[in-house]
């Protein structure tokens, strides 16, 4: 009855949860951008779901243009806007001498018969250190038009330095910025076409773009509602006031805009998964479910957001609903990364429910089967002997650690686990030997250590047990040690 006081878990029970981790609507929507033991990066997440191509690790802000965002410049309402942009604006425009204006009379001649090589050569042939913001402009277009993005920027830049009122300059070195990726010298550019009374829808959605790949929601978010008020009819402005919400954290507005959005597309599977994380934002993570739900009907999940829906089902103890989701997910994304999986086996396999495990483990050995990593296979085979051990297979469970050791003689959690079969079947020196063998781990040495000493209290070897808690203690500074440490101490001296 002494000894039952003196039983302690060396890792206490709690209930264990996976985080439900809030996936970037940006990367649901392609606007923005943004490992695995206690959830997934936004960056990663986009990559996983390829809507951007990948970028450097690290990089703190997109460098990159989705279809979505090309799409604004193949709209033909842009492309009658940057026609017109040939056409001056006196009252904003750089004057020039009647030489200047007989040539850029050749160069719109040469233009209008798509000649745009033969433009570009008379222009570069007849610029000189003098001449005209005019022709910077005119062979910034030309570049603009031929998708050379950073000679275009220079252009616009040079035109604007010699002419600084030049609007039409401004807002086509804004507009090639930003298809050129260079947020930082669109979002000037675009400013200054305001000021100078160019605020044109465009320039307003563009500005947003911009502000939200350099992490400036608040600004986004007031140029996104400035183009919705001059064109509340284009889903790009409301999709970026979206992201721009959601990235400020303000979740129930970026669910109640998006709803505004479902009504007149009920079909758009990024609506549907934007909605899905501002709901886990919020904290209704059924609601969220029902999303991902949805998103699957129409045939549009991707991997994360079917291990999404897998996590919030384990969350609400909805094991084989978990189990589904997570299955489709391996079935249907076999290349990509199996942490999430594994991670909710061990999950499973804590709570009790080895049946699933067992069934998730399964189909990730017939899904990935030789492909998956050294390391990740052996993660299974101590998910499958745990499942063995907690379903009286004992010896099933020892013949699986024993291959694991053989494999790899320095997994301390093998080695642990093994130790702890010793124990269960008696053989207390072979478990003592297979518990100082992780000791000698640093990363395993404290829980080692710990069961190490639950068996010596067990065998009523207190002054045995009393040097290893204190190591214990003194490598985790746990009060649950403390206090066990102590009532073993007293039992010492008293008995």
């Amino acid at each position: 009855m002494e000894q039952e006081n003196l039983q302690m878990n060396s890792r206490p029970s709690t209930k264990t949860c996976i985080p439900i981790v809030l996936t970037s609507m940006f990367a649901c929507c392609g606007m923005l951008h943004g490992q695995d033991s206690a959830g997934i990066s936004l960056d990663e997440w986009v990559r996983s779901n390829q809507l951007f191509p990948p970028g450097e690790e690290g990089r703190a802000r997109s460098t990159w243009l989705t279809s979505e965002d090309l799409a604004i410049f193949n709209d033909p309402a842009f492309k009658k806007r940057f026609a017109q942009s040939y056409i001056s604006e006196t009252e904003i425009e750089p004057k020039v001498d009647e030489d200047e204006r007989e040539l850029i009379i050749k160069i719109m001649d040469l233009i209008s018969e798509d000649d745009l090589a033969g433009a570009e050569s008379l222009i570069l042939e007849s610029k000189e250190e003098g001449s005209s913001a005019m022709l910077d402009f005119f062979l910034g277009n030309i570049y603009l038009q031929t998708e050379r993005f950073t000679e275009a920027t220079r252009a616009y830049q040079s035109a604007v330095e010699k002419y600084p009122r030049f609007r039409r300059a401004w807002r086509n070195l804004g507009l090639a910025a930003v298809q050129d990726v260079d947020f930082d010298a669109a979002i000037p550019a675009f400013t200054e076409v305001i000021s100078l009374g160019g605020g044109d829808v465009q320039s307003y959605g563009l500005l947003g773009m911009a502000y939200s790949r350099v992490d400036d929601h608040i600004s986004a978010e007031t140029a996104f509602r400035m183009a919705i008020l001059l064109d509340p009819v284009t889903v790009n402005w409301k999709l970026g006031m979206a992201m721009s919400l959601f990235m400020q954290e303000r979740y129930a507005s970026t669910a109640a805009l998006v709803k505004n959005l479902l009504k007149d597309d009920p079909e758009n599977a990024k609506f549907w998964m934007i909605q899905a994380n501002a709901f886990i934002g919020l904290g209704e993570f059924m609601k969220a479910a029902e999303n991902f739900e949805i998103v699957d009907q129409l045939g549009r999940s991707t991997h994360l957001s079917l291990c999404s829906l897998a996590d919030i089902y384990m969350n609400e103890e909805l094991y084989e609903l978990g189990v589904d989701a997570y299955t489709k997910a391996i079935a249907g994304f076999p290349e990509a990364s199996p942490a999430r999986p594994i991670r909710a086996c061990k999950m499973l396999v804590a709570r009790g429910a080895n049946e699933e495990a067992g069934t998730l483990i399964d189909q990730l050995d017939a899904v990935k089967g030789s492909d998956l990593e050294p390391a990740v296979r052996t993660d299974l085979l101590k998910i499958r002997a745990r499942i063995a051990a907690a379903t009286d297979q004992s010896e099933e469970s020892a013949k699986i650690l024993r291959k694991i050791v053989e494999i790899n003689p320095l997994d301390g959690d093998a080695l642990i686990l093994l130790g702890n079969h010793c124990k269960s079947e008696g053989d207390v020196e072979q478990a003592i030997f297979y518990y100082q063998r992780a000791e000698g781990l640093e990363e395993f040495e404290a829980d080692a250590k710990l069961q190490h000493a639950q068996l010596l209290v067990d065998g009523s070897r207190y002054q045995e047990a009393i040097p290893l808690l204190r190591r214990v203690h003194q490598l985790t500074r746990r009060k649950d040690v403390q206090d066990y440490l102590e009532t073993v101490e007293w039992f010492a001296k008293n008995r």
